[in-house]
């Protein structure tokens, strides 16, 4: 994560925790931060990210190890929900959580794209 000006600018491999959409106005969860480019519109504005969930019994579910966390971390065990994408608004967002290693957002993200073939 980077501060520019007092706005914080999220980078992938972040997790945050913030608004979950599919859930009750006052539900929120952390999110792997996937990308955040640049080169597009809404730059530090609006992220494309991936849910995590503490559920274990669901298949194709990606391990976070507690070596995988490079700074912070979630207070129970969590796992990345591969088809769970969603782009993120920064006002959704209520702080910033930890960072996982770039293999375990790698791996993710080729999780992601299998979904979707």
């Amino acid at each position: 994560m980077t501060d520019e000006n007092a706005t914080p600018i999220f980078e992938r491999g972040d997790v945050v925790y913030g608004d979950d959409p599919f859930k009750d106005e006052d539900d929120a969860r952390p999110w792997l931060i996937l990308a955040n480019h640049e080169t597009r519109p809404f730059h530090g504005e609006q992220y494309i990210a991936l849910t995590l969930t503490t559920k274990s019994w669901m298949d194709g579910l990606i391990e976070i190890p507690e070596e995988s966390w490079l700074r912070g971390g979630t207070p129970d065990e969590s796992r990345i929900v591969p088809w769970g994408v969603q782009s993120i608004d920064i006002k959704d967002i209520d702080f910033w959580q930890g960072r996982v290693e770039s293999d375990r957002v790698d791996e993710a993200v080729a999780a992601l794209v299998g979904e979707l073939q």
